[in-house]
């Protein structure tokens, strides 16, 4: 009598424990929906986003164009048009990656380049100037063309 007892309650703990996992797997369950709802929802809001924010950047006029003044080396035979002022579209610390986007950009038809810094950074140069207004302009003008792919394309003056 004492063994059926005792069974009994051995049988009525593991329905209470396995029924608790049920609740519990339940309660994830529903939890991760609700997440994965969210994530819908944010992601129709980044699309909503996307097409509301194609708008021209604001174009900065050459006096007061942002540069970054650094020493670089081209990496490869096209380095001899490298001149003062530069457009650089990416900046990479692999080079698999800067080259990738070069080819591209030549694909496109810009005479584009990999240049190395002296910190070991890859630059994507796509155009090359003896004169800092034109390559702002040129800047300004990838920025609209590429936009919003390019939006923080910016000039590299060499020392």
């Amino acid at each position: 009598m004492k063994l059926k007892i005792v069974l009994c309650g051995i049988a009525l703990s593991l329905l209470f424990s396995l029924n608790s996992c049920k609740s519990k797997e339940s309660a994830y369950k529903a939890a991760y929906e609700k997440a994965k709802e969210k994530e819908i929802q944010d992601d129709k809001y980044k699309e909503v986003e996307e097409i509301t924010a194609v708008s021209k950047p604001k174009a900065e006029t050459p006096s007061n164009a942002s540069f970054q003044k650094e020493k670089v080396t081209a990496i490869d035979e096209n380095g001899s048009h490298l001149k003062k002022f530069s457009v650089v579209v990416g900046s990479f610390t692999n080079k698999t990656n800067a080259t990738s986007l070069c080819e591209r950009m030549k694909d496109d038809g810009y005479k584009a380049l990999v240049a190395q810094n002296e910190k070991g950074m890859y630059r994507v140069i796509v155009a090359s100037f003896d004169d800092k207004a034109s390559a702002a302009q040129s800047r300004n003008d990838i920025k609209i063309e590429y936009s919003p792919d390019f939006k923080d394309a910016w000039l590299l003056e060499q020392y």
